[in-house]
């Protein structure tokens, strides 16, 4: 390995040790179960599937249109740099796991690279003049200029920068916009699947008032996958 590919390798680890190392372990599965239980307990306490049964009423009423719409919805949320999350769970309890997938993994493509051809393309010198002051996106220029795919799928998968930052962040860079799209989506689909099942299995606990444990199962096994492949996405960037 040469000098810039190991201080690439380093910089990638100092920056996963400051999001936290301990965010690879295998207790991670069960927080989430725990958490997914919890999650069930309070929204029937607070009889949450009276606002969720507006929303879903409202989505429906749009016929075919409703994971359209959702869509677009869900992109300009992520061109505006609101965090995607909440509405990530919206669509698993709206459109439950098959479909809630696919909409979200769409919408969120969508939104990432609407983002990345404003930075390259629209608004380079505010996207540039915002994140040049900051030190995540510096460290993210340099390991972009050698591992451009590797860095994608990496930091994906991996929490080390904030998913906003990541899109309009590599619009300043010279990472070509399909493999950033490919890789976007690919290495996002993991973790889409984590919050949209989790989401259907609370709802579903939610309307028929009890717990759904295949899906249940289907989040922890789907966390542990995911652990797996930040472990090899790690050890892939070091050995290149």
């Amino acid at each position: 390995m040469d000098e810039h590919s190991k201080k690439t390798a380093n910089s990638v680890t100092e920056v996963s040790s400051e999001a936290g190392s301990d965010r690879s372990g295998l207790w991670r599965p069960l927080i989430l179960i725990a958490a997914v239980v919890l999650i069930i307990v309070l929204a029937r306490v607070l009889e949450a599937d009276k606002y969720l049964g507006s929303l879903q009423n409202w989505i429906q009423s749009l016929g075919s249109w409703g994971p359209v719409v959702f869509i677009l919805i869900y992109a300009v949320a992520v061109v505006a740099a609101v965090p995607g999350v909440a509405l990530t769970l919206i669509a698993g309890a709206l459109f439950g796991s098959a479909v809630g997938i696919v909409v979200v993994s769409l919408a969120a493509t969508l939104g990432a690279s609407l983002a990345f051809l404003v930075a390259r393309y629209f608004a380079r010198d505010a996207a540039a003049r915002w994140l040049s002051k900051k030190e995540a996106f510096r460290r993210l220029d340099e390991m972009t200029e050698t591992h451009g795919a590797t860095i994608v799928a990496l930091t994906r998968l991996v929490p080390i920068f904030p998913f906003n930052l990541l899109n309009y962040g590599f619009g300043l860079t010279r990472v070509p916009f399909w493999t950033y799209v490919f890789w976007s989506w690919l290495c996002m689909l993991p973790a889409t699947f984590v919050y949209v099942v989790g989401a259907d299995a609370v709802t579903t606990a939610v309307t028929q008032g009890e717990i759904p444990w295949g899906l249940v199962l289907g989040v922890a096994v789907a966390a542990v996958l995911l652990t797996f492949l930040v472990r090899f996405a790690r050890a892939k960037l070091q050995s290149t």
